[in-house]
């Protein structure tokens, strides 16, 4: 809709500077429109619902339900009030665009607009996961956590493959809390590294598999739960891979991508395909 409404906009030859150039606005004011079609606005209140948890946009959309309009002196305390690193100017980017755009617009339309974003499904992006040094350039997460997060997550099965394996230990604590809540676990270890021995202590019912082939090595790192998110990256299951290698990996939370990952590695479990075995 945005490339449309620029595509369709004609440079307005009827006014002027006094030298005779035409007419330019600050790079940061939203030119006129002589239509009502909204740009920016469902964009930014899309943004904000990827980065606000569901109840804190309720808040929200509680706060425009009582506002008349983007100057409104209660919006302008909210906005200002907000701790959250960045989320001040976030907000007061949409009450600018609010302004801009749908000037007529009451906060309960706005409030209703903010509500339908946030019903919707929308698959979260991919998280970067590092271990080792953290610098400002990315916003990453340490493998060790995300690893832990990521088994706390599963419900009914993890799906888990490591090169090698030591140590660990919260991330094996994590592993047993899980079967005792019921979810089955199948652990793809390179035989050679002698990665098992890290999952000794585990109870009997986890499912251990080593590659059956002599030439090549099973040397993927995946840690998935259920069928909705799957940690990937260069990190081993040993304790300097989880926090102090520089390593680096991604966090995946969308279905569509996860699901045939996830079958993939149920096909090389198969016994019909010769291409792991049980421990």
């Amino acid at each position: 809709m945005c490339a449309q409404a620029v595509s369709g906009r004609k440079p307005d030859h009827g006014s002027g500077r006094r030298d005779g150039g035409p007419a330019r606005a600050p790079a940061d004011i939203p030119a006129a429109r002589s239509g009502a079609s909204l740009d920016r606005l469902p964009g930014l209140l899309a943004a904000l619902c990827d980065r606000l948890p569901a109840d804190r946009i309720v808040v929200l959309e509680h706060v425009l339900e009582t506002t008349t309009d983007p100057d409104d002196p209660l919006l302008i305390r909210f906005v200002a009030a907000q701790p959250a690193a960045g989320l001040a100017h976030q907000l007061a980017e949409i009450t600018r665009v609010w302004r801009a755009e749908a000037p007529g617009m009451t906060g309960a339309g706005l409030a209703l607009a903010l509500a339908t974003a946030r019903s919707l499904p929308r698959p979260q992006p991919a998280q970067v996961v590092v271990s080792g040094p953290l610098s400002a350039s990315v916003s990453a997460r340490l493998t060790s956590g995300v690893a832990v997060e990521v088994i706390r997550s599963a419900n009914t099965s993890l799906l888990i493959a490591s090169f090698a394996a030591h140590g660990a230990r919260e991330v094996v604590a994590e592993i047993e809390r899980a079967l005792g809540r019921g979810v089955s676990v199948d652990l793809l270890l390179e035989e050679s590294t002698q990665a098992a021995a890290a999952f000794v202590a585990l109870p009997s019912e986890v499912r251990v598999w080593h590659r059956v082939a002599r030439s090549g090595v099973l040397h993927a790192k995946l840690l998935a739960a259920d069928r909705h998110t799957a940690l990937l990256g260069s990190a081993n299951l040993t304790d300097r891979a989880l926090s102090d290698n520089i390593e680096l990996g991604v966090v995946l939370r969308d279905p569509y991508v996860v699901e045939p990952l996830v079958d993939h590695f149920h096909w090389l479990l198969a016994s019909e395909n010769k291409v792991m075995r049980r421990a």
